[in-house]
């Protein structure tokens, strides 16, 4: 017990310590990242796969363990290289701080290393897709919200782009229903008349909610399951 006690005050010293700080942020993000990818992908992937794939308890088993396994390694690689790239910029930097794109061309890296060269991967193909879609809605706000507003901290706030005016109120107001509209519009034509370029686990969904909807042959496969 002793020794352990010692062994816990050894380790809480060295990772209080200010010279240890760079390298144990890279420790900290990977071990965040994966924490965090298992806990988004774990229940998810139980849900999905346990509902709408056929197979053994044990390959599904499997099929949940891999997928899990491959969102919180995503997650983790990503936080290494992406942190450990913000930490080399900011050493090659003249002033020794961080520059305005410094971020950019670490996720950048980041996104390349990790992602960019595994398209044929669902978990990947997920992640980048969620990351997309919420880059397009902030890019949306960013170029409506009038400068100054909505700043967090170490935020730029608005970009303005349309200005105070009547367009930017039309804007505002008839976006996201324009937005929200086409996107079902768009995803509903494709999975009818292109299924095959639809993401998998979308499909999947959708060929479950619209497509198994049509068939029944009892009060059982009409209530209970599908056919």
């Amino acid at each position: 017990m002793d020794r352990l006690q010692a062994l816990e005050a050894a380790l809480e010293k060295i990772v209080l310590d200010p010279k240890y700080h760079d390298v144990l942020t890279l420790v900290k993000g990977i071990r965040n990242g994966v924490v965090y990818g298992t806990k988004v992908r774990f229940p998810h992937a139980l849900v999905m796969i346990f509902l709408f794939r056929s197979g053994s308890l044990r390959s599904k088993a499997w099929l949940v363990f891999k997928a899990t396994r491959q969102h919180a390694r995503n997650l983790g690689l990503f936080a290494l290289v992406y942190k450990a790239t913000m930490l080399f910029l900011r050493h090659a930097s003249p002033t020794g701080k961080e520059r305005h794109y410094d971020a950019f061309l670490a996720g950048l890296l980041g996104g390349y290393t990790v992602f960019g060269r595994t398209i044929h991967n669902s978990v990947s193909q997920q992640i980048v897709i969620y990351v997309f879609a919420r880059v397009c809605l902030a890019a949306a706000k960013l170029a409506v919200q009038p400068k100054g507003v909505g700043k967090m901290e170490g935020g730029g706030g608005g970009l303005a782009l349309l200005g105070e005016g009547n367009l930017r109120r039309e804007l505002v107001r008839n976006g996201w229903p324009v937005f929200a509209s086409l996107s079902w519009a768009a995803v509903m034509y494709l999975f009818r008349w292109h299924p095959e370029t639809v993401q998998s686990s979308l499909r999947s969904s959708m060929s479950y909610i619209y497509v198994q909807s049509d068939d029944w042959d009892s009060l059982r496969t009409f209530i209970w399951h599908n056919k």
